[in-house]
């Protein structure tokens, strides 16, 4: 028999692998490499910062107690609400008439526990921040809303001490959707020249005596930003009367003024 030998065996085409491939593969190879570092560099991370896989009867717990938190937020809204209308409904002889034609109103409670009808009360005097503060004619109509949102706020007659003071001291305008100083009188008498305003002297006079244009001053200025007072309260919805910090302090306010200013 013939012999064959490695010479006279035909030799085998190479496999072709387009080069596409190739770098295809050396892609996956390096994305690979990568992330498995970043993973390492995760797992590294995350031991020293002791974290701790949680169980699933840890994530149920925790969903609980968001869910029991939500529904007592709930709880506590609707309580506000029925609230409110029981304040209205009370005689009208309880809201009292008005001591002082100037009402000086000072918002204590922030948003928590507050019903989205108290927000918006609040938001139509102006009192957007707890803390701020601002003028109003005092009358029927006016003491009706306050007892609405009686325990989110604080309110009496300012005398003509604290009317001046707040101005000078806090006293800022709204001039083309900018809040500016109350420093320069050319300004105030371009808005409120046509009332005869044309100073700030005429700003505090027209609040202090709530003038026929007493709106319009009102509306030039914002709101006060007053500071928190300490120790003067004590963050309690009762009545000023019963022990508490809300509602109508009359001519105490003043004292509140004083150290708020």
């Amino acid at each position: 028999k013939r012999c064959t030998t490695m010479a006279d065996e035909e030799p085998k085409p190479l496999t072709y692998v387009p080069e596409v491939i190739l770098k295809k593969r050396k892609n996956n190879e390096d994305w690979a490499i990568r992330r498995k570092l970043q993973l390492e560099q995760r797992v590294k991370k995350s031991k020293g910062d002791n974290f701790v896989i949680k169980k699933p009867e840890q994530f149920i717990r925790e969903y609980r107690d968001k869910v029991i938190e939500l529904y007592i937020i709930q709880l506590l809204l609707e309580l506000d609400l029925i609230q409110m209308k029981h304040r209205v409904k009370r005689p009208r002889r309880a809201i009292g008439t008005p001591e002082s034609k100037l009402l000086f109103i000072i918002r204590i409670q922030g948003k928590n526990d507050m019903h989205p009808k108290t927000r918006k009360i609040l938001y139509s005097l102006r009192l957007r921040r707890i803390f701020s503060g601002v003028f109003v004619k005092a009358n029927e109509s006016i003491m009706q809303i306050l007892q609405k949102v009686e325990p989110y706020v604080t309110y009496g007659y300012p005398n003509l001490k604290n009317v001046n003071d707040l101005i000078y001291k806090k006293g800022l305008a709204k001039v083309d959707k900018q809040r500016v100083p109350l420093t320069d009188n050319n300004m105030i008498e371009q808005v409120l020249g046509q009332y005869g305003i044309i100073c700030i002297e005429d700003i505090v006079n027209e609040v202090a005596n709530v003038g026929k244009h007493f709106r319009e001053v009102t509306s030039f200025l914002c709101p006060f930003a007053l500071n928190k007072p300490e120790k003067a309260l004590q963050g309690k919805k009762k009545p000023y009367k019963n022990g508490g910090d809300a509602g109508n302090r009359e001519d105490h306010i003043n004292d509140l003024i004083n150290k708020m200013n």
